[in-house]
């Protein structure tokens, strides 16, 4: 995965609605769901799910096909899997993911007074 599709993935999926939109896709699997029981689930508008699976597709989360007059969504497991090891490769340093970050990803130590601390 390059850097700017994995940007797109994470932008898309910093959104609230379209976080929730694709891990319903997610959870149903590759069958996917027509939009409009997208919609009924997640108690969305017809305008406002259309933008927001407009904006996932772009990222390349979610895909679609025609089955008779219904849009059937499902998510892209290949660039969601594609994301996860970008990033496990380029934040983790090429390990696991552990509960601890590694060593070099920990805030360096500060020796100042918190804000609320100080004395004004």
């Amino acid at each position: 995965m390059e850097k700017q599709d994995a940007i797109a993935a994470l932008v898309a999926l910093g959104q609230e609605t379209r976080l929730d939109i694709f891990r319903l896709l997610m959870q149903v699997g590759p069958e996917g769901l027509p939009a409009g029981q997208i919609g009924e689930r997640l108690g969305l508008p017809p305008a406002t799910l259309s933008f927001h699976l407009s904006q996932l597709r772009h990222a390349d989360l979610v895909t679609f096909r025609r089955e008779s007059r219904s849009l059937i969504y499902s998510a892209s497991y290949p660039v969601m899997n594609a994301l996860l090891a970008y990033m496990t490769e380029n934040c983790c340093q090429g390990a696991a993911c552990e509960a601890t970050p590694p060593s070099t990803c920990q805030p360096k130590e500060r020796h100042e007074t918190p804000a609320r601390a100080r004395v004004r």
